[in-house]
């Protein structure tokens, strides 16, 4: 079996090389481009990357076109966006445009591997066709852990993989307030720095997805001061 192919999009060439260098030694495949544009050539002929990794904020084409021409043409290649932006609009933009996770800058190289594993993970096994591993259930929502599937009301739910992992925290313990920060401890499992709109944001997000379900959702709950909880 060959090694996963990632494609690196960064207009800093000396990140790139960076980069491109830890996810060698990872034992991926790696290929760069410096622009969306550059991606785009590189994208119309194959072998296709299995994953994107893109900085938003570029010259010539950024990395929210780049996103969003991706998504018209149906590709569902995972791409993760790198911002140095610290601000909730871009991470909201990015999710609505198809993104599969972000990375704020800066980072460790360790954040950006845990996070590449989870999407791949993710895709690998439900793609597998394996049978389905024991059910989390809460009330009306059902997790498969390891194939990262989550139905509520029996209706398939499409998640990030963060946004999965904060629905798992929430199953997990019921009841119980889960401040911002244990949140994105949980839903992230890593160090990175995360500002707490963007918690608000992934929750905001999820109430939503719940929402177009059950117009009547109110599950997940605010608690003032505190943080969230999931509402036995």
């Amino acid at each position: 079996m060959g090694k996963t192919r990632i494609l690196l999009v960064d207009d800093d060439p000396s990140l790139n090389d960076v980069l491109a260098l830890a996810l060698g030694d990872a034992g991926y495949e790696v290929a760069t481009a410096e622009d969306g544009s550059e991606a785009l050539e590189r994208l119309a002929r194959p072998p296709l990357p299995e994953l994107i990794v893109s900085d938003i904020n570029m010259p010539v084409l950024d990395g929210f076109t780049l996103l969003k021409r991706l998504r018209e043409r149906g590709s569902s290649i995972p791409v993760i966006l790198l911002t140095s932006r610290d601000g909730e609009i871009d991470e909201t933009l990015g999710f609505e445009l198809g993104a599969d996770d972000y990375v704020a800058k800066p980072f460790s190289t360790r954040v950006l591997l845990a996070r590449i594993a989870a999407i791949l993970r993710r895709d690998q096994v439900r793609a597998s066709g394996a049978e389905p591993d024991p059910a989390i259930t809460c009330g009306e929502l059902e997790l498969r852990v390891d194939h990262m599937l989550a139905r509520y009301r029996d209706v398939l739910l499409e998640t990030t993989v963060t946004e999965f992992r904060m629905l798992e925290a929430f199953a997990r313990r019921p009841g119980a307030v889960l401040s911002r920060d244990r949140l994105m401890e949980l839903g992230r499992g890593d160090d990175s720095i995360v500002g707490e709109r963007i918690v608000d944001t992934y929750v905001r997000r999820l109430r939503r997805k719940l929402e177009a379900i059950d117009p009547g959702f109110d599950r997940i709950e605010t608690v003032v001061g505190a943080g969230y909880r999931w509402k036995v």
